[in-house]
C-alpha cells in the first residue's frame, strides 16, 4: 500500500481567493499561478510567483480550494508542508507563506533562509 503524498502547499481561503482575482484579471488564459524559490537577498532566498500559461511536465500541481498553484520541481523540498496565505494590513496587502522549515528571515523580510525538507522514510545522513 502506498503512502499518502504530503502537499507540497496548501492554501488558505484568503490566498485561495486572491490567487483566484489573479487568474481572473490576466489577459490571456492561465493555468495557474506557479510558485517556487530562488536565490537571492539578505538571508539567501526569496519566494518566486508568476502566471503560468502551461503546466510543465516536471510542475508539481497543487489544486486547493478550487485553484491550481503550480510547484517548480526545484522547490517542493524548500516548500513542502508550506501554508500560503494572503494578509492585508492598512498599509500592504501580499501573500505570506508559513514555511516550516524556514529557520530565519532577513529584517526587511525580502529574502528566506530555507533548509529543505528530509522525505518521510529517508535514511538519515551519515555523520
Amino acid at each position: 500500500m502506498a503512502l499518502p503524498r504530503m502537499k507540497v502547499v496548501s492554501l488558505t481561503d484568503a490566498a485561495a481567493n486572491r490567487v483566484r482575482e489573479i487568474i481572473a484579471r490576466s489577459p490571456k488564459p492561465i493555468a495557474g499561478l506557479r510558485v517556487g524559490v530562488k536565490n537571492g537577498g539578505c538571508a539567501g532566498m526569496s519566494y518566486t510567483m508568476e502566471y503560468a500559461e502551461e503546466i510543465r511536465p516536471t510542475d508539481e500541481v497543487v489544486e486547493d480550494k478550487g485553484v491550481k498553484v503550480l510547484i517548480d520541481p526545484k522547490a517542493i523540498l524548500f516548500l513542502l508542508g508550506t501554508e500560503m496565505d494572503f494578509q492585508t494590513t492598512k498599509l500592504s496587502s501580499t501573500f505570506v507563506f508559513n514555511n516550516p522549515n524556514q529557520t530565519s528571515a532577513c529584517g526587511c523580510g525580502e529574502s528566506v533562509a530555507i533548509t529543505p525538507a528530509a522525505l518521510p522514510g529517508a535514511a538519515a545522513p551519515a555523520g
